[in-house]
């Protein structure tokens, strides 16, 4: 029979990211001369990629300073980052467990996000999440990243053959309206990285722990 596939979001859905994200962000941005601005202040800004998270923190530290300092700072800040990625990352509460049932359920599963695919695989591997994945897709792997709705096609496209269904599960805006304008449902996540209430985002399911996921996935048909 024809497989069903399950696309994940990265940060703020699979591992919780923010405090190393608030490291390298604060790291970049006290060597540019910015004060720092902290967890709090990150766990918001998560979600539209590196570069887009420390254009966020100079705004929020005084605005974008100029071009190349920002590409500097910006330099600064994968390196940190790249040296600091699991310092105190970790999986959400019962992701290993629902990728294993989902595993042993023949569901192909992928990682869609817009974090760089080599600061996501390096991620995964250091979690010990890689072996769960068919496919890796980062915000730099294509010409487009979500919201756009080619990043979810393109992560099916590396998955390697046609689905008979597929859904995404993600914790942002950027989730939700990529897997809308895919034709995809999507579920959310109640613990992750919004300023919008994860109620409100419009996903056609919300749960509060991974343990919810499988039932949730079985709910909207997969």
């Amino acid at each position: 029979m024809p497989r069903k596939a399950i696309l994940f979001d990265l940060d703020g859905t699979l591992v919780d990211t923010a405090p190393d994200l608030a490291a390298a962000t604060d790291y970049a941005l006290d060597r540019a001369g910015r004060p720092v601005i902290g967890l709090d202040a990150v766990r918001d800004m998560v979600g539209d990629g590196a570069r887009a998270l420390l254009e966020k923190g100079f705004r929020a530290s005084g605005g974008m300073p100029a071009p190349d300092v920002f590409e500097t700072a910006f330099k600064d800040f994968l390196i940190y980052y790249g040296r600091h990625l699991a310092d105190t990352s970790r999986p959400f509460p019962g992701v290993t467990t629902a990728l294993a049932q989902l595993a042993e359920q023949d569901y192909a599963l992928a990682v869609c996000t817009n974090k760089p695919e080599g600061l996501s695989r390096s991620l995964l591997d250091q979690l010990g999440l890689t072996s769960f994945f068919g496919a890796v897709v980062g915000g730099d792997s294509l010409l487009v990243r979500k919201p756009d709705p080619g990043h979810i096609r393109g992560t099916l496209d590396k998955l390697g053959s046609d689905f008979a269904w597929a859904a995404m599960v993600g914790d942002s805006a950027n989730d939700v309206n990529a897997a809308k304008a895919a034709g995809l449902p999507c579920v959310v996540v109640s613990f992750g990285y919004t300023r919008i209430p994860a109620a409100d985002l419009g996903g056609d399911r919300l749960i509060d722990h991974f343990s919810e996921l499988t039932a949730a996935i079985a709910a909207l048909g997969g």
